[in-house]
């Protein structure tokens, strides 16, 4: 089961020209029965999704079906277990809070891998590894 970053959902809805070919990768990813999601993933993905200074903004009710719709996939809620092992992670990784916290819920859901174009693509968290899926796009 891949975990899926924000970025795989903000890609699939981008109309940006020059992210066509990312954005039809995350809509094959999307397209998937197995993904898994965070509650941070989808928060994250409204904040920037609906952000005004974005070049394409989605309206609330946009974004709000799309979140929903995303609700068919398990989605890794955030626990105080998730919370402190983000936190060592973070520390022992030195990677973000926000970073690790997606490497620790890919964990807790039982997931290997973590398809991110912002973490290092092919480094290994103790058995999550990361692969960006966008690297031949």
């Amino acid at each position: 089961m891949p975990f899926l970053d924000t970025n795989v959902l903000l890609y699939a809805v981008s109309r940006a020209p020059e992210e066509a070919a990312r954005s039809a990768r995350a809509l094959a990813l999307l397209d998937q029965d197995d993904c898994v999601l965070s509650v941070q993933v989808l928060q994250e993905f409204y904040v920037q999704a609906t952000r005004p200074t974005r070049s394409d903004p989605l309206e609330h009710e946009q974004a709000v079906a799309l979140v929903e719709s995303w609700l068919r996939f398990f989605v890794q809620e955030t626990t105080i277990p998730i919370l402190q092992a983000a936190l060592a992670s973070r520390r022992r990784y030195r990677l973000s809070y926000w970073d690790a916290a997606i490497i620790e819920a890919a964990r807790a859901a039982g997931c290997q891998e973590v398809l991110s174009e912002d973490l290092q693509d092919g480094r290994d968290y103790d058995g999550v590894r990361v692969t960006n899926p966008f690297s031949n796009t």
